[in-house]
């Protein structure tokens, strides 16, 4: 018995340091559910980016980066899915514009600059859209006034309320609520407040998930 005693205690240390491992990763990772949200949080408002019937019974919620690749190729499926399921799934965007994307922030603030004139969801829609063109720019503010332009918005407006602090108030406040649910990547999407995996996050995928949602609700 003796002869073994070392690698039992190999063994031991071993599927302690496993354990300690896993609890870590455990309280860094996202949350697989999201807290539950007062109703007042559900309605629309200059705060929140609703885009569906508010009363919709799934709701799909995205933590998103507009010079994010994937979240730009994620854009028009998700609107395609809004469409598609229309009264029955309502879409919510929140801000997570991130350090190593250098236009992220300002084309945030864009977007609720828009939001202020009632065309957020016109906005972020010519930012994905046009999100080769702009991120690759030096300069991106000509662009995005163009845009306001493009969408109907009061330009002159647009430029002072997107350098103004009430944009940057709205944009850091969704940035807080994702530093609190540990989310650091783009796009994090929940439906119905439950995470969805990075390996779902294709239309298809989440298209499962929306009718796996629906039917959850029908049998409650």
């Amino acid at each position: 018995m003796k002869r073994y005693l070392p690698f039992i205690i190999v063994a031991l240390v071993g599927l302690i340091t496993a354990g300690a491992g896993t609890m870590l990763y455990r309280s860094r990772r996202v949350p697989s559910a999201l807290v539950e949200m007062p109703a007042a949080e559900l309605t629309p408002n200059k705060w929140l980016h609703l885009r569906g019937k508010a009363d919709a019974p799934v709701t799909l919620e995205e933590y998103g980066d507009f010079q994010c690749p994937p979240c730009g190729t994620l854009s028009e499926p998700l609107n395609k899915l809004e469409e598609d399921y229309r009264g029955r799934l309502r879409l919510i965007f929140r801000h997570l514009p991130l350090k190593n994307h250098q236009h992220a922030r300002a084309a945030a603030l864009a977007a609720e600059a828009a939001a202020m004139q009632g065309k957020f969801w016109e906005m972020h829609d010519i930012l994905y859209r046009e999100q080769q063109v702009w991120s690759k720019a030096p300069e991106v503010s000509p662009l995005f006034n163009s845009y306001a332009g493009v969408i109907g918005l009061d330009v002159e407006k647009f430029k002072k309320d997107a350098a103004g602090a009430e944009a940057a108030v709205r944009v850091d406040a969704d940035m807080r609520r994702a530093e609190t649910l540990k989310i650091s990547t783009t796009p994090t999407i929940f439906i119905n407040k439950q995470l969805v995996p990075p390996s779902s996050l294709n239309p298809q995928a989440l298209r499962s998930e929306i009718d796996a949602a629906l039917q959850k609700r029908a049998t409650q």
